[in-house]
């Protein structure tokens, strides 16, 4: 993909709840807007295009194979072990696994839209010109408040965001604020108890590591050849 086309992503004054402090403020934002994505339902097809870094699409690669080979069989298995056991209404495991099946399903439609949406951009691709010195998808920027206190965040998809990382989203209000910014540059956003100013102090383009995909602890899988619930 040519970063040149990321171009049009809007910058913005942007309007969002802060508490104490700037820094605290947004992370307390990004908690409570649930920036990582959950699936909802059956959810519609994705309406544009699902930029994220290659590691990031490894992962829902990862997590959809094992929902998909690993975990529904698994519960597929409780499911018609439980269903043998007698009267399923009042049967927890099989109500349990039933419910479990339906979730599994949710995510696995969900990931497989995410993964056929999915337009790669690489972080570490040359740049030239405006995209080498501006912040785009997958920039790592480094900002200020107007208290003088610094963060560095990295602008990645809606499905890599990790607040203990700094990785945030390129549609979130932060991110949508920083972008096509260049080192120098203020950034104003209107905040219900006033206007915020961020001093963009450098932007720059590097490798960006996100969190592969592990296998839950507690999931059916992984718990294979444990005593069924009773």
């Amino acid at each position: 993909m040519n970063v040149d086309d990321l171009q049009c992503f809007p910058s913005a004054f942007i309007r969002v709840h802060w508490g104490h402090s700037l820094d605290s403020r947004w992370k307390d934002y990004e908690m409570r807007k649930g920036f990582t994505r959950k699936p909802q339902g059956d959810e519609p097809a994705t309406r544009r295009k699902n930029y994220i870094t290659r590691s990031g699409l490894q992962r829902l690669k990862d997590e959809h194979r094992f929902l998909l080979t690993r975990e529904r069989p698994a519960v597929a298995e409780v499911v018609a072990w439980a269903a043998s056991n007698g009267d399923r209404s009042e049967n927890a495991d099989y109500q349990y696994g039933k419910r479990r099946l339906r979730e599994i399903d949710g995510r696995i439609r969900f990931l497989t839209k995410r993964i056929e949406a999915a337009e790669v951009v690489d972080p570490e691709a040359p740049r030239a010109g405006q995209p080498e010195t501006r912040t785009f998808f997958g920039a790592t920027v480094r900002y200020a408040n107007a208290a003088g206190a610094e963060r560095v965040v990295s602008i990645v998809g809606t499905d890599e965001v990790d607040l203990n990382r700094n990785h945030i989203s390129w549609v979130s209000p932060l991110g949508r604020a920083l972008m096509k910014s260049a080192a120098g540059d203020s950034v104003v956003l209107q905040a219900p108890g006033g206007t915020e100013y961020l001093t963009v102090l450098e932007v720059c383009y590097e490798h960006i590591s996100v969190e592969p995909f592990r296998e839950p602890p507690g999931s059916e899988a992984s718990g294979k050849g444990l005593p069924r619930r009773r």
